[in-house]
């Protein structure tokens, strides 16, 4: 089973919106039984709680389900549980390394790094830009798809 993580500030926004348009992708492409997706926060504030409203109404708008999200943080031991972590700007990345003690390894990735655009993903929390969040986490949830499938001989 290969095991992806989305990791970013809070686990309400933008990596819940990943692992819910993750998921979908996967399971659309016959690859659940070989992809597990998960997200978790680099902060404690919004542990056990759903996903904004404004993540919710936007994965609703585009008939993703969002059954099962939960915010939960990124501990340690997730570094050895998951294959891919991927994280949505360069201060979740700065994060993950602290948290997992493992700086600069290439299962840490930000995510639109597999694009072209080379950017953070802005925190819709802050921006209330939803619509922009998803365009981006779209493209490199995509990028990372098909990263996954010729890194590990998936047919896609």
């Amino acid at each position: 089973m290969i095991r992806v993580l989305f990791v970013c500030l809070g686990n309400i926004c933008r990596s819940p919106m990943a692992e819910a348009l993750f998921r979908d992708m996967v399971k659309k492409e016959n690859l659940n039984d070989r992809i597990l997706v998960d997200s978790a926060a680099t902060s404690s504030w919004q542990i056990g709680l759903p996903p904004h409203k404004g993540t919710l109404d936007i994965l609703k708008k585009y008939n993703i389900s969002s059954n099962g999200l939960v915010g939960r943080p990124l501990i340690k031991e997730d570094f050895w549980k998951f294959d891919y972590i991927i994280g949505m700007d360069k201060s979740n990345i700065k994060n993950i390394y602290s948290i997992t003690g493992k700086p600069n390894h290439p299962k840490i990735i930000r995510l639109l790094d597999l694009t072209k655009a080379r950017k953070d993903i802005p925190d819709p929390f802050y921006t209330g830009d939803f619509e922009e969040t998803y365009s981006l986490v779209s493209a490199g949830c995509r990028a990372l798809l098909k990263k996954i499938c010729r890194e590990e001989n998936l047919s896609y």
